[in-house]
Order: C-alpha cells, then structure tokens, then sequence
C-alpha cells in the first residue's frame, strides 16, 4: 500500500492536464513538485498552471518565495512533507506533479545531513567577494573542493557562497558530504514517468509554447522582474530555462531570433535531462503521455498500488 503518488516528467509533456485529472478522480489535492513555481511573479515562462487549468482542484507549494529569494531541495523536503502529512490525515492520497527531479530524489531518497548556515562566516564570504568577485571566490573554492567547484558555474553566487561556507566551517568540502549515504525516505511512493514515445511531438510541443509564452507576454514579465529591487541575473530564479534567454535579450546581448532559437534549444535540452534522470530510477513505470489511454493507465496503476 503507497502513501503518495508523484507524476514525473518532461517539461511539456502534459503532467499538468493529467495530474488534475487524476486528482478530480481521486477526489484528492495536487502538490507542486517544480523549482521555478515557488516563485511569485513567474508565470508565463513557467507555465504556472492558471485558475483554469487548475479546474478547482487545490495546488500546493506555488508562489511560496519571492524571485529572488532561495529555495533548496531541503526546503522542498519540508515542505512536501508537511503536505503530505496534511492530506494523508484528511484521508486523501497526496498526487506530487511535476519534472523538478532534483527535488524527487531527494524526497524519495532522503537528504545528506548538512552544517547549518554559519551567518558570520556567510557575511564574510560575502565582503571578500565584493572585492574580489566570485569568479575569484570561484578559484578560491577549486582549491579546497575541486569536485564541488567543477559543476558550479564561476559566476554562481549562492552555491559558491554556500560550498566555501561549509568548508570554512567545518574544514570538509561540501562533496563529501554530498557522497555520504542518506537515511531515505519515510514514505511509500507509487512513481510514475511520464515519457514520450515520440520525440518529435515533444519537441514540436516545445516549440509551440514556447511561442505561445511571448505571445502571451513573457517578455514583459522579465522586464518587470529585471526591475524589481534585489533583481540579479544569477540568482536561481533567474536561471529557469527561458528567463535566462530573455535576459540576454532584453540587455542587448543577442537578437530576437537567437533568444527564440535559444530558447527553444534549451527548454528541449531540459527534457531530455529529464527523462535521463527518470531512466534513473528505479521502480519507475513508466507510461507514454501521448497514449490514447494514458490517463486510464495511470489511475488503474493507481488504484492498484492503494490496496
């Protein structure tokens, strides 16, 4: 017997429609399993689903931070957690909807346990990199974490803030902390990927709503967002696929075509990251979105996992 669902997949991929629909059927409440919905005043380029699409059913865990404020994979945990206890005690079957598979990993496979923050030693990094820069910082913490320091880019500011935190601290690279084996999860989880059969669609699905984003006015949502106060190009917020291309539009850094065909390429380049990470993981079933019956399969996978 499970005590959640999570519906997994690639962006445009129709995890939306779908989780709604199940969740009517199930007469349950969808909780949001997507880094870039926390975040207020990020609508458009997130296809944050609308009042609509919702179709009455209660979502969760979206517009909880303001852009430019962080939110972790440890947040998520918490949160998620705190939801589906909530549901769990109305007698209701959480459904987590999304394709942040970060974020699925670590609520099914547990967390490393991790230094609290240090606020005097944050505050340091901080005043040494305004006057050096992070790609100094960057350099700083290649020395004592290489591994750390290979996936992150040098501009990064918050995570090189936070790996060079870790090791002022306690004198351990923040990979060795992330190598450690974690204490799993507390839950039973029926997974289900949702993973196209054919690519092309999924592509061309892409394509069309990515258009459909600036007809609806993306742009003028980043320009709002460019000028909010606290507004930093490298902030998480800010590198959600789309956003990013935006940027560098509207700062004059490319033309209009090279951000549509930019855009398009990395929003495709996210999917398959996606569905690399579901090909991960194991006891997935895995259904193809695009099937006649997908739906059906999906809810009978369901009733059957509850018994």
């Amino acid at each position: 017997m499970i005590d959640a669902v999570m519906i997994l997949g690639p962006t445009a991929s129709g995890k939306t429609a779908l989780g709604v629909k199940l969740a009517k059927a199930l007469s349950t409440e969808v909780i949001s399993i997507d880094s870039a919905l926390v975040y207020r005043s990020m609508n458009i380029g997130t296809a944050k689903p609308t009042e609509e699409e919702k179709d009455g059913v209660p979502h969760w865990l979206i517009d909880i931070r303001e852009p430019f404020e962080s939110y972790s994979a440890a947040d998520f945990v918490r949160d998620c957690e705190n939801e589906i206890d909530r549901l769990q005690s109305q007698g209701k079957l959480p459904l987590i909807v999304g394709g942040t598979m970060l974020y699925a990993k670590a609520l099914k496979d547990g967390l490393n346990e991790m230094p609290t923050s240090d606020l005097s030693i944050r505050a340091s990094i901080e005043e040494e990199a305004a006057r050096l820069g992070w790609p100094a910082m960057h350099e700083k913490l290649a020395d004592v974490d290489p591994v750390t320091a290979a996936r992150l880019h040098r501009t990064d500011a918050q995570r090189i803030s936070r790996a060079l935190e870790v090791y002022r601290q306690t004198g351990r690279p923040l990979s060795s902390y992330q190598s450690q084996p974690t204490a799993g999860t507390k839950y039973r989880f029926l997974t289900i990927g949702l993973m196209p059969g054919d690519r092309k669609r999924l592509h061309d699905r892409i394509e069309k709503r990515f258009l459909q984003m600036i007809e609806d006015g993306f742009l003028d949502e980043v320009k709002a967002l460019m000028a909010q106060p606290g507004f930093e190009r490298e902030c998480p917020s800010m590198r959600a696929v789309g956003y990013r291309q935006a940027i560098e539009y509207l700062s004059g850094e490319i033309t209009y075509a090279e951000f549509i065909a930019k855009g398009v390429a990395a929003t495709r380049q996210l999917a398959k990251r996606q569905m690399t990470w579901m090909r991960s993981m194991p006891d997935l079933l895995t259904i193809d979105p695009f099937s006649e019956d997908a739906f059906g399969i999906s809810l009978s996978a369901i009733e059957k996992a509850r018994i």
